[in-house]
């Protein structure tokens, strides 16, 4: 919830007890705080009260558990709506909606609904009616209104004022009802929809995390331009030289080069910053080459300074500066835990007598039980503190304590795993000892190798066969024995360790799911086409051929290798890195997912028709009529689907743009179409894309990675590797605690909370 101050008919701390002739709740006395002073200097509070500071912590530990601000109200009724708005159910509810308002982009006009994006092969693509996804967008804007005005009633008048992300989210919805006013005035007519370029601004304004990540990278900007604008000095100069040393000559040799590559200003500078991401070379560079050697030293020298230096440059500084800018929105991360457990401190506590008659503000551990109870959390981690808070042997907790409690929050959940069956017979464990062995876990993965092995010698020995030729009676055979033998393992391995030990281990799991679909695929063939044997080469029968269904399950049967990961332990180090990144990554995902969006709408306005489909062109031959056509351009390349005529074509062009693989055909290509400044366009979407985007992602791949190498680094085997990791817990080593004066002064300027302390 963003931050906000309004008026606040219920304070936070209503009247306390001051009890035995001490001043309630820690107060300086009437004449430092001479109003809260007589406020607070009640008799005991109702059980109205109680029940609303229960609630208050309530709400407070849960605001701390997921970072959340706790500026806002906190009277009985908002604190009902508010958690009744943070609910799983609402949360989904808005969730879904942002999910559809995206969605639409690719059933709307130019509808995405083909199986085709070739312009030659689309056909006729089916267009809603107008008013049908009018009628969708109208139902999501009246959500998103729902929930600007829950925001703004919340955290109130005089801190929404101030909040720019409330702001524009209202400025955003006014405009795209204005827009879809406008659309249904022309019938659904207009070709340009201002709206549908604003509708990432909702996926952006819902995650505090991608806000957060998206103020760090606006932050690190100033430091990628000085980089960036080094590039474009070294750019720019090479591209001088360039047009001086390939100037037009009489020699046709040389002249080649001017042709192709530096004809004029614009050409020079597209081929220079391809070559840039080696994406032209040695293209490029091939006829200067052919006439001269030394040519070769200009492209070198541009390739090594702007590629190897100024490049990787631009990626030291984006990691070291976004990683400085994150540890800051980390730290920011804390101190809103810390600051809502001390505010259920704050609301829960009441003056106790200390041996040396001086006021001590402490919470009854009965009390932080009742309030445990209400709390959603982590049920694993709510047990643990709750065991804790039971053990406490006087039954009072401090402040200190109370915040120790609560440190439960900041450790990584390391996951229990049920005990083994204990059994009687002395056979029985003797087979639980050989079965539960690691030992016996290796020799699976032998045979799960021996497998790989011997589909790899069949289907080598098979390539060149016809399928009249091919006998499936081996791979079939080899099948049958290896997932009978995965089927043992399993029930071996469930007979040792007892089914909800098994079912603890995500491997376990992974290797038994993998091989009761083999097993059920190969019942399926047993039962349609028989067992194996010699000429094994039944016609289709059913839903997919024999070989289809071979074909699928030794697909599997490669999937199931996996498993040998967790025993390997360096490569279940990068395994654990990619799970964290995945777990991670949704922030930066989010972010890509708005540009994606954006960047694909405007290549749509822009774009929409430009290419015109050539007729049947044979990739051999590059002549039509009385045009030829270049090696290596869109049109000889048969870059047909790639386009921006609807939604879902436009997203795969602009992935094959950040790829950067030939991603001249594409300057080249619509440059011809539309304009040659479209190349701004897909420029700019390379810098976005591929050297800000992309060097982001590296700064987090090498962050988490050596996060988890100098912890692995500090442990004395690798076992003890965990697979759960937050962006928070990433920098939880470096983190400063913050003071009891920060905590305190943050909850004086609360806009809502009064302490009387």
């Amino acid at each position: 919830m963003e931050e906000e101050a309004g008026a606040e008919k219920e304070p936070l701390l209503p009247a306390r007890t001051a009890g035995r002739g001490y001043p309630p709740r820690g107060t300086f006395g009437a004449g430092d705080c001479p109003e809260l002073a007589a406020s607070c200097a009640v008799q005991d509070a109702s059980g109205a009260d109680h029940d609303l500071y229960i609630n208050q912590a309530v709400v407070f530990i849960e605001d701390a558990i997921q970072y959340r601000s706790i500026n806002h109200r906190v009277d009985s009724k908002s604190l009902w709506l508010y958690r009744w708005y943070y609910s799983k159910i609402c949360q989904w509810v808005l969730s879904l909606t942002i999910t559809l308002i995206l969605a639409l982009a690719f059933i709307e006009t130019p509808s995405s609904l083909t199986i085709t994006s070739d312009i030659r092969y689309r056909g006729t693509v089916w267009e809603p009616p107008c008013g049908l996804t009018e009628s969708i967008e109208l139902f999501c804007f009246l959500v998103f209104i729902a929930d600007i005005s829950v925001k703004s009633y919340l955290i109130g008048w005089e801190e929404f004022r101030k909040t720019k992300w409330l702001l524009a989210y209202i400025l955003t919805l006014v405009v795209s009802l204005i827009d879809w006013t406008v659309s249904l005035s022309f019938s659904c007519t207009e070709t340009v929809r201002v709206r549908r370029i604003l509708r990432p601004f909702f996926l952006l304004q819902n995650s505090s995390m991608m806000k957060k990540t998206l103020k760090c990278i606006n932050r690190t900007l100033p430091e990628m331009a000085s980089v960036v604008l080094l590039l474009a000095v070294h750019l720019c100069l090479f591209t001088m030289f360039g047009m001086l040393l390939f100037a037009r000559s009489k020699d046709k040799q040389q002249d080649k080069e001017w042709v192709r590559y530096f004809h004029n200003l614009p050409d020079s500078l597209t081929s220079l910053l391809v070559l840039l991401t080696t994406a032209n070379n040695p293209d490029v560079m091939i006829p200067a080459y052919s006439k001269n050697r030394a040519y070769s030293i200009f492209f070198i020298l541009f390739t090594v300074l702007g590629n190897l230096f100024l490049m990787n440059l631009l990626t030291a500084i984006i990691y070291n500066q976004f990683r400085g800018y994150l540890l800051k929105s980390v730290q920011s991360s804390l101190l809103r835990r810390r600051l809502g457990i001390r505010a259920a401190f704050e609301v829960l506590c009441s003056p106790k007598e200390s041996p040396v008659r001086t006021n001590e503000l402490c919470v009854s551990a009965n009390t932080l039980l009742q309030v445990l109870q209400k709390v959603e959390m982590d049920s694993c981690c709510k047990q643990a503190i709750l065991r804790t808070v039971r053990s406490c042997p006087h039954g009072i907790l401090s402040a200190a304590l109370f915040q120790k409690f609560f440190d439960e929050l900041d450790k990584d959940p390391v996951k229990q795993h049920p005990p083994t069956p204990e059994y009687q017979s002395p056979f029985l464990r003797k087979v639980q000892f050989a079965f539960g062995h690691h030992f016996f876990g290796y020799l699976g993965n032998i045979v799960a190798l021996a497998n790989i092995i011997s589909i790899c010698v069949i289907l080598v020995m098979d390539a060149d066969k016809q399928l009249s030729e091919r006998d499936d009676y081996f791979l079939g055979a080899i099948n049958c024995f290896f997932i009978l033998y995965y089927l043992l393992e399993m029930l071996l391995k469930i007979l040792a360790m007892g089914f909800k030990r098994y079912i603890s281990y995500p491997s376990n799991r992974f290797d038994g799911l993998l091989t009761i679909i083999l097993l059920v695929l190969e019942v399926s063939t047993f039962a349609v086409y028989g067992f194996p044997h010699p000429g094994w080469r039944p016609e289709m029968m059913g839903l997919l051929s024999l070989w289809d269904m071979v074909r699928l399950v030794n697909m599997l049967i490669v999937f199931r290798f996996l498993r040998i990961i967790p025993n390997m332990k360096f490569m279940a180090l990068v395994a654990s890195t990619l799970l964290d990144l995945v777990k991670n990554l949704r922030a930066f995902a989010g972010l890509l997912v708005v540009v994606f969006y954006a960047f694909a709408i405007t290549g749509i306005v822009l774009f929409k028709g430009a290419v015109v489909p050539m007729g049947n062109i044979s990739v051999v031959n590059t002549t039509s009529g009385n045009r030829t056509l270049q090696c290596g351009t869109y049109e000889q390349l048969e870059y047909w689907p790639n386009n921006f005529d609807d939604f879902a074509a436009a997203l795969v062009t602009l992935w094959d743009v950040m790829v950067v693989n030939n991603w001249q055909v594409f300057l080249d290509a619509f440059s011809r179409y539309s304009s040659p400044w479209s190349k701004v366009y897909f420029v700019a979407w390379w810098l976005i894309s591929s050297v800000i985007w992309v060097n982001l992602f590296v700064a987090l791949l090498l962050e988490n990675f050596i996060h988890k190498w100098d912890r692995h680094s500090h442990r004395c085997t690798l076992s003890e590797i965990e697979y759960q990791t937050t962006v928070e817990l990433m920098f939880r080593d470096v983190l400063e605690e913050p003071t009891e004066e920060e905590l305190m002064e943050k909850l004086h300027q609360h806009p809502h909370l009064q302490l009387c302390r």
